[in-house]
């Protein structure tokens, strides 16, 4: 991929302008979505509680290209440590997936079980287990029911259908409110391909990767190597900018499948590069959607830092502020306190001159020269904190560094919800 080894970001500075598709998500639920190739569905196996959904399968009708990140965390989950090793191969046929139990810190029967789980669906289709990954979110520390799973996979193969996306978007939820799914379009020398992508996530949520689980379907060629980059490239700018609550899971999964159905081949720089931006597009849109999904959250807000000394500095800041408790209490509270802004600011262990820094809310300047505005910025800032999303804009007048993290406010529901969250 000679593309990549010049250097060249397919990122940065990109437009592009084919045709992108984008549903509202009650419209996503209406729709049959699928893509080509690819067959999708779910069931309750009784992991959870009240018959809900809580196993899901994705299949490909032939094999496909895959690419993977996972969690930093160095405890990790039975699941993650065995999709890792499977996607070395760089070609699965299916995936399952299931919700109500993380199969983490569960010893050897923990990856004995994982194992089983591809295992089961994999006679079924007829497959290589070594073709199956497997995925788990939920609680830590208890075994999975491999005798429930075991007995609903008959009836999970037996649902797996090309519209059936949305019933596994529903199947991987934990603690979400909604299902979280994405669509794109595209189109080389006239063969249109699609992009779907489906994600969980609500709580225990921060960069390093942002509980997560990720599923994206393409019906276009990519080869191994390019999809596992275009990927992590698309991660650090989506996954890994995003925070809930400061804490990084052990089973967080993000995994890209590629079976070329379409015909579209992503081959040359101009098609990879389209086709890179039409992933990070949907990625990014649904790592905003898991923030403003946050536990409790009533506000999806952009943390904008520029004028660092360089980008690395200006993260720090970002991600600073945005983990900062006093932070998103104050958000909750729609209260403009800029004094816990500067302060959580100043600990983030950069380069930072007091006297030049500038903090917006929107497009209201609350303060200047690191000093406040006045009662009347104030008054504006306070109205800009009513709005369901909003950008605390932090200039530091130091360099050409910058950066960005999305976050969400801290409310009472975040704490009910996590106090009492096993039982």
């Amino acid at each position: 991929m000679d593309f990549f080894l010049s250097g060249i970001d397919p990122f940065e500075e990109m437009e592009y302008t084919g045709t992108w598709i984008i549903s509202t998500e009650r419209e996503k639920m209406k729709e049959k979505i699928g893509c080509g190739g690819f067959r999708a569905g779910a069931v309750a196996a009784g992991l959870k509680k009240a018959g809900k959904k809580d196993l899901g399968m994705i299949v490909s009708d032939v094999p496909a290209s895959v690419a993977g990140v996972f969690t930093k965390n160095r405890i990790q989950a039975a699941p993650v440590v065995l999709t890792k090793e499977r996607i070395g191969s760089g070609v699965c046929r299916a995936l399952v997936a299931n919700s109500g139990n993380a199969n983490c810190c569960t010893g050897d029967r923990g990856m004995a079980d994982a194992v089983s789980m591809a295992r089961l669906p994999a006679d079924g289709l007829g497959l290589s287990e070594s073709e199956v990954l497997v995925a788990s979110t939920g609680v830590i520390g208890q075994s999975l029911n491999l005798e429930k799973i075991a007995a609903a996979i008959p009836e999970l193969i037996s649902k797996v259908a090309d519209d059936g996306f949305a019933d596994f978007a529903e199947a991987i939820m934990t603690t979400d409110t909604v299902p979280k799914i994405e669509t794109r379009e595209g189109e080389i020398d006239g063969k249109p391909y699609r992009i779907v992508g489906v994600a969980k996530g609500a709580g225990m949520i921060r960069p390093d990767m942002a509980t997560m689980l990720c599923f994206v379907c393409t019906d276009a060629a990519v080869k191994p190597d390019a999809l596992q980059t275009l990927l992590s490239a698309a991660n650090e700018k989506t996954f890994n900018r995003i925070t809930i609550d400061g804490d990084t899971s052990t089973n967080d999964t993000v995994l890209v499948m590629a079976n070329g159905m379409s015909g579209a081949a992503v081959t040359d720089p101009a098609h990879v590069a389209a086709f890179g931006a039409l992933l990070q597009s949907l990625m990014l849109d649904l790592a905003k959607k898991i923030v403003k999904d946050g536990e409790g959250a009533t506000k999806l807000v952009e943390i904008r830092v520029s004028g660092a000394e360089n980008d690395g500095d200006a993260r720090a800041v970002a991600d600073t502020v945005a983990n900062s408790s006093l932070v998103k209490t104050a958000l909750f509270g729609e209260d403009a306190n800029w004094g816990r802004i500067i302060a959580a600011a100043g600990r983030a262990g950069v380069a930072i001159d007091p006297d030049q820094i500038e903090i917006l809310f929107d497009d209201v300047k609350m303060v200047e020269n690191g000093l406040w505005c006045g009662p009347e910025a104030e008054s504006a800032a306070t109205q800009i904190l009513k709005k369901p999303e909003f950008v605390i804009d932090i200039r530091l007048a130091q360099g050409k560094g910058e950066s960005s993290v999305f976050t969400c406010d801290f409310s009472v529901d975040y704490v009910k919800i996590n106090a009492d969250y096993r039982s």
